[in-house]
């Protein structure tokens, strides 16, 4: 069995009421509690106090500044030590037994990496459901989605967590399940009843949604066309939206050049194919007057919507991703963690600020990550290999899995051809990762990681620290780049690819040694 307190929950909010109703009913649920609840502040501006109930439970409250919900959720799983993570929206409702059926959903065995809870959506019983209803009666089908799905910390920590480059909710939720699926841990379904009212929404709301579609383009360039298969998902209607739109703007374009009969002609597909959407929107709902209504003009409303913001979409997936690197190496000392100088105490490893969050950005691009570092107190006699190799298990633990160690021994002295400035380690990270060393990334802080990278072939940036020699940023900015900090070269990397990613094959992470 999952041990008590074992698990936390994370909730992300936007300050809805229903927050209180989510709280209340996981603190009168029957059986042991989790260890903790993380209430994660969603809200832009926060300046009145979240609505959170008299509760048993530990209650914390985190902010997010607005990011949206794949950073409160990243924020959120951070936050907690438990072994797995429950994500729950701020709208849902778990059962009186959640708590105890939740204990038993996780009590799986080590190549589960999540659990996702059964999610019920109450419908009226006295009138059909209304188009609002019917879209979160949906979530029942969907797979994978974060309204209650359980996450082992360890599986978020290796994948990086959720992309927050997505914009709305749902596709982040698809494309993490997908990662972490292919990272070799099985998604499963549990036992567990959490109940999903269905959302209140404005006129317009349909309309809205279509932001969506941005996503999906971020989704095709990951998974390739077939992906909605992958996540369950039968084929969108883009492409009828857009012969909608295309009939409709052949339509006006031939009004205004004065063709009548070929506008006429626009015209008339336009309309029957939007009749055509209206009443497969219409003919399941409640029939009432002012839902009636509210389809007629969404249906005109959704097709140009839809177009636009996936042909935003596809502009900014091909403008803002470039042919990415087949992997980034980062020096150790100084670049991702604050330098002792011949550190042999895992206790004295702290991180660079901002440098999980960096790193996280990479793995959840799907770039493989590892560490190139000089480690000369081993030949000088005041470090042992592991004292070495107990100081880079403490750099995981806090930063995450990497997916290739390399050091060097030896010092200036011994002729290797692994210590940098020399090419070794960089050509030896690049063979695990069965990479070329041209299609890679080296980022450190020395002159010494851009000479190494620029040796190996491989595109170097320097991030200069207060022991950066001025001359090493000098010849950096002659010869590679230059970033002032170890967030500003990953989005750098990111943003602006140089280096063709090659064909390769997952390959397992490495423990330090």
């Amino acid at each position: 069995m999952t041990a008590h307190g074992d698990y936390a929950v994370v909730i992300p909010t936007t300050g809805r009421n229903s927050l209180a109703g989510t709280l209340a009913a996981l603190d009168t649920g029957h059986g042991p509690g989790p260890r903790e609840v993380v209430v994660v502040d969603d809200r832009p501006d926060p300046r009145e106090p979240l609505p959170l109930p008299r509760s048993e439970l530990p209650i914390r409250v985190v902010r997010s500044g607005g990011r949206g919900p794949a950073a409160a959720r990243n924020i959120g799983w951070r936050e907690v030590g438990a072994g797995w993570v429950v994500f729950l929206d701020d709208d849902v409702v778990p059962s009186a037994e959640w708590r105890e059926q939740v204990e038993d959903d996780l009590d799986v065995g080590p190549d589960v990496g999540a659990c996702q809870g059964d999610i019920v959506v109450p419908l009226p019983s006295e009138r059909k459901p209304t188009d609002a209803e019917r879209d979160t009666a949906a979530l029942t089908d969907a797979l994978w989605i974060t309204a209650d799905m359980a996450y082992r910390r360890e599986v978020l920590s290796a994948c990086g967590g959720f992309d927050e480059g997505f914009r709305r909710a749902f596709r982040e939720d698809a494309d993490l399940a997908l990662r972490v699926q292919a990272a070799g841990w099985r998604l499963v379904n549990g036992a567990r009843v959490t109940s999903h009212p269905a959302r209140p929404s404005g006129f317009f709301a349909s309309v809205r949604a279509q932001r969506g579609n941005a996503d999906n383009a971020i989704m095709r360039r990951k998974y390739g066309k077939r992906w909605r298969r992958r996540i369950g998902e039968g084929p969108g209607r883009i492409r009828r939206h857009l012969a909608i739109t295309v009939a409709g703007g052949a339509a006006l374009v031939a009004s205004g050049l004065g063709a009548r009969r070929a506008a006429a002609s626009g015209a008339a597909v336009w309309l029957g194919l939007t009749a055509e959407f209206a009443a497969r929107r219409i003919a399941p709902g409640s029939g009432a007057p002012s839902e009636v209504a509210r389809m007629l003009v969404t249906s005109v409303l959704i097709p140009p919507a839809a177009c636009l913001h996936r042909l935003r979409g596809e502009w900014e997936v091909r403008t803002g991703t470039a042919e990415r690197p087949a992997a980034v190496l980062f020096d150790r000392d100084d670049t991702l963690v604050h330098d002792v100088p011949y550190n042999g105490d895992p206790a004295r490893v702290h991180p660079v600020s901002g440098a999980r969050e960096a790193l996280d950005r990479l793995r959840v691009a799907g770039i493989p990550i590892g560490v190139v570092s000089n480690q000369s107190g081993v030949a000088r006699g005041l470090l042992r290999d592991e004292d070495v190799a107990a100081v880079n298990g403490a750099v995981q633990r806090v930063l995450g899995p990497f997916d290739t160690w390399q050091w060097c021994p030896h010092d200036e002295n011994d002729g290797c051809g692994c210590r940098k400035p020399e090419p070794g380690l960089i050509e030896r990270a690049a063979a695990r990762l069965r990479v070329l060393p041209r299609t890679c990334v080296v980022i450190g802080d020395t002159g010494a990681d851009v000479a190494a990278a620029l040796a190996a072939g491989a595109r170097a940036i320097l991030v200069p620290t207060e022991r950066t020699r001025t001359e090493e940023t000098a010849r950096a900015l002659a010869e590679a780049e230059v970033a002032p900090t170890l967030e500003a070269a990953v989005s750098r990397v990111l943003r602006d690819g140089r280096v063709r990613a090659a064909t390769r094959r997952p390959v397992r992470q490495e423990v330090p040694r």
